[in-house]
């Protein structure tokens, strides 16, 4: 999952076509939509978009494209070059979206009209709907930036010193979780079938049966190791075992090769 942002590329081959599940995944969605993603193989901010329209049920075809290569129908939906984008066919002319925290908004707003379904808690429990705001605020300002300055520090020491950081932003990340579990399921807050069926779509990691929401944990690379506890790797295996994050993954293969480009 190379960030199509960086400017560290050492030259290797990358994949340009997606592996495993999400290749399945693309040929359920080939055909013509009013929604067309574009999207590259490798990239996490296209996979949480994808993951999105997956768990939303909203219709969409899947383009296959690479940033790098910049293509022109890509900066016609995306300025500049950028993964993920949105093609509209339902306007003239067509008209398009950009950024993956924005597209996930959009499918949200979309879903509430047609098929109904929400990453967030219910709108009639705005706090607890807050709660989960602020872990997606603090993976986009803190942890995705802290993973990307990590997987390229070269040098020992800057390897050690954002290895610290990051395992930092993922612990922060875990005490965000705690508080809403605590907050809406706990002592402090409110309880009852509904609260707890309101905190699992907004988290989709911890409580049984839950659904998944906005929380985009990475894996492990260069050696790092993620904060253990039962809690956390429950919330990982809630995560990764969710069909719509399954269905949206490659094969491991494909990721590690994308990451060798930055990090050799």
């Amino acid at each position: 999952m190379a960030d199509p942002n960086s400017k560290t590329d050492k030259g290797r081959v990358y994949h340009t076509k997606c592996t495993g599940a999400a290749l399945d995944t693309v040929t359920r969605h080939a055909k013509d939509e009013e929604i067309t993603l574009f999207g590259s193989c490798f990239c996490p901010f296209v996979q949480r978009a994808w993951i999105a329209f997956e768990y939303l049920g909203i219709p969409y075809k899947y383009y296959e494209v690479d940033p790098y290569k910049k293509p022109q129908d890509l900066l016609e939906v995306s300025p500049k070059g950028l993964v993920p984008g949105l093609r509209f066919s339902n306007t003239s002319p067509p008209r398009s979206l950009n950024e993956s925290t924005v597209i996930i908004e959009y499918l949200e707003d979309l879903a509430s009209g047609t098929t109904r379904r929400s990453l967030l808690p219910p709108v009639t429990n705005p706090y607890a709907r807050a709660l989960i705001r602020l872990q997606a605020d603090h993976i986009n300002r803190a942890l995705v930036p802290a993973f990307y300055r990590f997987l390229q520090a070269q040098e020992k020491e800057k390897q050690i010193s954002t290895g610290k950081e990051f395992h930092e932003t993922i612990e922060k990340l875990v005490q965000l979780f705690e508080r809403a579990e605590r907050e809406i399921l706990g002592g402090g807050g409110v309880s009852g079938e509904g609260e707890r069926k309101a905190l699992a779509k907004g988290l989709g990691l911890w409580i049984d049966g839950g659904e998944l929401g906005w929380a985009d944990v990475m894996g492990r690379t260069l050696g790092f190791e993620l904060p253990q506890g039962e809690k956390f790797n429950a919330w990982l295996k809630r995560l990764f075992e969710h069909q719509a994050f399954v269905a949206t993954r490659s094969t491991e293969e494909l990721y590690l090769d994308s990451y060798e480009r930055q990090v050799d």
